[in-house]
């Protein structure tokens, strides 16, 4: 992300569509050259945390934890360094993308001080997902 280069933006909002409760260590997912991507409304994407934070294109991530799928209510720009929040708790930040079942969805990586589930937050079907332009930032779950 160049902050010379990057101007004001919409918040991404939707809500979670199906919460997810595992974890793992060896998922090998990749992350995509690059740093934003644009969404759609009515998309659904995956949300997956992981502690690890390789922004690197091609970059291995292992240890992650799944939080759900949500879709999405509004078109925008997500990018590397946005915080994610749900339910109005911020989570984590955008670490990227990994696009290993496109064209069905984005696993989007989000960076948390260690992998969280859907479980471990208690998380609920119609929980609010925004994705708010901002640089990294101390987050309230898992600090």
């Amino acid at each position: 992300m160049n902050p010379l280069e990057d101007g004001p933006k919409r918040m991404v909002r939707g809500a979670l569509v199906k919460v997810l409760t595992h974890r793992r260590t060896d998922r090998g997912m990749r992350v995509e050259e690059h740093a934003a991507r644009c969404v759609r409304r009515g998309e659904v994407h995956e949300l997956v945390t992981t502690d690890q934070w390789d922004p690197h294109p091609g970059a291995r991530i292992d240890r992650v934890g799944f939080l759900g799928f949500a879709e999405l209510e509004c078109g925008g720009v997500i990018d590397r360094g946005d915080v994610v929040s749900i339910g109005g708790t911020p989570v984590g930040t955008v670490l990227g993308f990994d696009a290993c079942h496109l064209p069905n969805h984005y696993n989007i990586l989000i960076h948390t001080p260690r992998p969280l589930s859907g479980g471990d937050l208690e998380l609920r079907p119609e929980a609010p997902v925004v994705f708010t332009q901002g640089e990294a930032v101390a987050v309230a779950v898992g600090t």
